[in-house]
């Protein structure tokens, strides 16, 4: 996956509260054997009929969604299931951050894993992004801080592994390969220790 450490862009905004994950990619989407393609079942039911013809009126129909990187969408995002589906059909999108007052604790672990950004901010700082949609915004995941267009800087918190591997670019199996000779050492270190205390 891509590393992410700082990204600047606009903002779009989703005001609903609650989105859940089979609104994110409904489940009819999900019987795929790969995620190449997923980001265009994104919210498909919010926009398209049951035809397939796009939804007048729909945010994510306009073309600036397609050059908004930066979600904030409404309190409690990303509940329901467990599906990894969601946060890779946000990226195939071209989602590289969601923002919110409160995110879905598996989603916000499935959405660090796959390298969508996570932010969850306090309810005054939310609010006011709320109110930006369209607006510029930079995300500095090395500093743990929203920046505003104006100058505001809201400090997040995040898992320190999950940093670290949203930095590299990594997920929890590229990280734990490039450990592969530390294993090894370790292995072959304690097989030494074990074979000298048996002698």
């Amino acid at each position: 996956m891509d590393a992410f450490t700082t990204l600047t862009g606009r903002v779009l905004v989703l005001p609903e509260k609650n989105i859940d994950t089979d609104q994110i990619i409904p489940a009819r989407f999900l019987t795929a054997t790969s995620f190449d393609g997923i980001g265009e079942g994104a919210f498909a039911d919010w926009r398209f009929d049951a035809e397939g013809n796009p939804l007048d009126g729909c945010v994510l129909n306009e073309p600036r969604a397609a050059d908004s990187p930066v979600l904030v969408a409404g309190h409690n995002f990303g509940c329901g299931s467990s599906r990894e589906h969601a946060p890779r059909a946000l990226l195939g999108f071209g989602f590289r951050v969601v923002i919110s007052s409160e995110i879905a604790d598996i989603f916000r672990s499935n959405s660090q894993n796959v390298g969508l950004l996570p932010v969850v901010l306090p309810e005054e700082q939310h609010l006011a992004l709320m109110a930006m949609d369209g607006e510029e915004l930079t995300v500095n995941l090395e500093a743990c801080e929203v920046r505003t267009s104006t100058g505001e800087r809201y400090p997040f918190e995040i898992d320190g592994f999950a940093r670290h591997c949203l930095l590299e670019g990594m997920d929890r199996l590229d990280f734990l390969l490039s450990q592969e000779q530390h294993i090894t050492n370790y292995e072959e270190h304690h097989e030494r220790q074990d074979s000298a205390a048996a002698g």
